[in-house]
């Protein structure tokens, strides 16, 4: 593990005083595929890489003290992106179709206290994404299983001895999606009927406030004949999304990607479901600048480190980055019979020793 310094210090003020504005969404092709896709986003440089693990590699919790939590040995093997170069999987699938996703969640994420009995079966929060990529296989098995383990408040070393305040999107290879979010008295699990996640407040709240927008529609506003020979038209295209939130604030861009989700039309493959989501996500993409914040006279900017993709029925995962828009793919399958039986690592950005296939249609 690496320390940065003085730089991580004052990033783990920004990252706890401002949520980040990670969107996640799904679409399901004609043909049966199912696809998570996320946007990332963060107010510091994540390190990202395309990590590879296959099934039978031992893995313990890490615990607040550094002590040794739950140990255990994947049953499936999983590939997606981690963070700092560790092996903890931030956003990926494993080779039987279910994805894991972990979404900020400050300031409401609430681990539980560590103790003598329930330690080993503890781990950190954001080593929860490995336990359940490499345990389970569909969601209903999740459901019956996911409070089995403790998540603790384990600090990262790599954010400046910050605890990361996640909640999590599951989904498997029939579109079944949940969110499990660490609350007041454990884990709490909510089905997802649309695949949609954000950031805070709760996943319940979210829906709850989608009440705000009902009058929402994709098709342009008809005239109406007010009186007195009075007519009002609509200002030209879009009117029907007239009053859609176009601010980056999580409740908006739940809200917009509801919006766009449901509006989409249904792609008939597996290639139209990746581009078509590619091109949703680009809605939520931040560019450097457009969300800033000062602390301590140092001004932090939150960007769109990257955006990913899962097709859950192909097996394959995704990316860009900020730097390379160019979409790589890969393929689960391959990446794990490559790897070799061990815990390896593939580059997300260009120019590195090891090529990843861009996409084409």
């Amino acid at each position: 593990m690496r320390f940065f310094g003085v730089i991580a210090v004052v990033a783990i003020l920004f990252v706890s005083q401002a949520a980040s504005a990670c969107t996640g969404i799904r679409l399901m092709a004609k043909d049966g595929t199912v696809v998570a896709a996320r946007t990332m986003e963060l107010g510091l440089d994540l390190k990202s890489k395309v990590l590879v693990v296959p099934a039978g590699t031992q893995l313990t919790g890490t615990l607040p003290n550094g002590a040794a939590g739950i140990r255990y040995t994947t049953k499936y093997g999983f590939v997606g992106a981690n963070a700092f170069d560790q092996p903890v999987s931030v956003d990926g699938m494993n080779d039987h179709g279910l994805y894991v996703g972990e979404f900020f969640f400050t300031p409401d994420a609430h681990y539980s206290e560590v103790t003598p009995e329930n330690a080993s079966r503890a781990m950190a929060g954001y080593e929860y994404s490995d336990w359940l990529l490499g345990n389970f296989a569909t969601v209903a098995e999740v459901k019956a299983a996911y409070d089995r383990v403790v998540l603790a408040p384990t600090p990262r070393v790599e954010m400046g001895g910050m605890t990361p305040p996640l909640h999590f999107r599951v989904m498997d290879s029939t579109g079944a999606t949940v969110v499990i979010e660490p609350l007041p008295g454990g884990l709490k699990l909510y089905d997802d009927p649309l695949g949609i996640i954000t950031n805070t407040p709760t996943f319940d709240w979210h829906m709850t406030n989608l009440g705000n927008y009902v009058g929402l529609t994709p098709y342009i506003r008809p005239s109406v004949y007010i009186g007195n020979n009075v007519t009002l038209h609509s200002l030209g295209q879009g009117s029907g999304f007239f009053g859609l939130p176009g601010d980056v604030s999580s409740p908006s861009r739940f809200v917009r990607a509801v919006a766009y989700q449901q509006t989409a039309l249904q792609p008939a493959s597996a290639a139209d479901a990746v581009f078509q989501i590619f091109h949703i996500l680009n809605n939520f993409d931040i560019p450097i600048g457009t969300v800033r914040q000062v602390i301590n006279g140092k001004e932090f900017d939150e960007y769109t480190s990257w955006t990913s993709a899962s097709d859950l029925k192909n097996l394959k995962f995704y990316f860009r980055t900020y730097d390379d828009q160019t979409l790589r793919t890969v393929d689960v399958r391959r990446a794990l019979a490559a790897a070799g039986g061990k815990i390896a690592s593939l580059p997300m950005e260009s120019g590195q020793t090891t090529p990843i296939v861009p996409v084409s249609r």
